[in-house]
């Protein structure tokens, strides 16, 4: 195997890295897979401390690790933006209240009424590779595919099937109106340290709109949603300071701004019913507050 230079993951300790020879999915689509030792790797500011088994469930599990801690650089033509998995999913998926992803593999295959359909667990980890990712499907049968899954099937162990984790998802928040105007002014003064005036992220901070960020598609472009994130979560080094409507009024400020556009969108909530702050059009619907621009979609 040919030795990769060392790999600088987002937020994280710098740790050497393979390439491993990996059969591509699909042609022209470049794979290009880390193996870390993630026991070493700092994300979020914690510690991975999962323990992996012996053998190649183990060594499967690492690599699902590294992808989600280095998305773009692992999978480089399946990411359209600068996020990765563990932007979203703090502390390694494992933080409450921060979109956790243990217990989510017991929770497939569940129905999604955005999509009208029931998911697999292959199809949820799409949902976010096109949107949150502003990207494309991995292929369901890939090893990238099974590596993530692995990882998932990993942390959930013990969890019974369809059991609710304590802090799972995001809280939902209490029905308020965000205002832009003075979202603006506490975005300046608690959030431009990290992600900049321009929202485009301080390295290693992510970016919160623009072509790097999340696409119009991510559940992160919902005001209620986006407020809930930023209510428990931000900022990162004292989370919870701001009031729930200090969290609309940020949230309204962000996802109103300019971000990647996402194809088939248009055919979420194909039965209506889509939630009254979804910023696109749907069925029975018109968008709320739609972004000020929309660029291209990563892919």
């Amino acid at each position: 195997m040919r030795r990769f230079a060392i790999l600088a993951l987002v937020l994280a300790a710098s740790v050497g890295c393979k390439e491993e020879k990996v059969a591509k999915p699909q042609a022209n689509h470049a794979v290009r897979i880390a193996t870390v030792d993630s026991n070493a790797v700092h994300t979020n500011g914690a510690v991975d401390t999962v323990t992996y088994p012996e053998g190649p469930e183990g060594i499967a599990a690492r690599r699902g690790f590294a992808i989600l801690a280095a998305t773009r650089d692992s999978l480089p033509d399946y990411v359209g933006n600068g996020l990765r998995c563990f932007s979203c999913h703090l502390d390694n998926g494992r933080r409450p209240n921060a979109i956790p992803l243990t217990g989510v593999y017991a929770r497939y295959p569940s129905y999604s009424a955005r999509d009208g359909r029931v998911l697999t667990i292959q199809d949820r980890v799409n949902n976010c590779f096109r949107r949150s990712l502003a990207g494309r499907n991995v292929p369901t049968d890939s090893r990238e595919m099974h590596d993530i899954v692995t990882y998932l099937a990993l942390i959930s162990r013990g969890i019974a099937v369809g059991a609710h984790v304590p802090g799972q998802g995001l809280p939902t928040m209490p029905p308020l109106s965000g205002d832009t105007a003075r979202g603006v002014a506490i975005f300046a003064a608690s959030c431009t340290r990290c992600h900049g005036v321009n929202g485009a992220g301080i390295p290693p901070a992510t970016a919160v709109w623009g072509p790097r960020s999340y696409s119009v598609g991510a559940s992160l472009a919902r005001v209620e949603r986006a407020a809930s994130f930023i209510r428990h979560n931000m900022p990162f080094d004292s989370a919870g300071v701001l009031t729930n409507q200090q969290a609309y009024d940020v949230a309204a400020y962000i996802v109103s701004q300019s971000r990647p556009n996402s194809r088939g969108i248009e055919g979420d909530w194909p039965d209506g019913g889509a939630p009254s702050d979804v910023p696109y059009n749907t069925k029975g619907h018109a968008a709320f507050n739609p972004p000020k621009h929309l660029s291209a979609p990563g892919f």
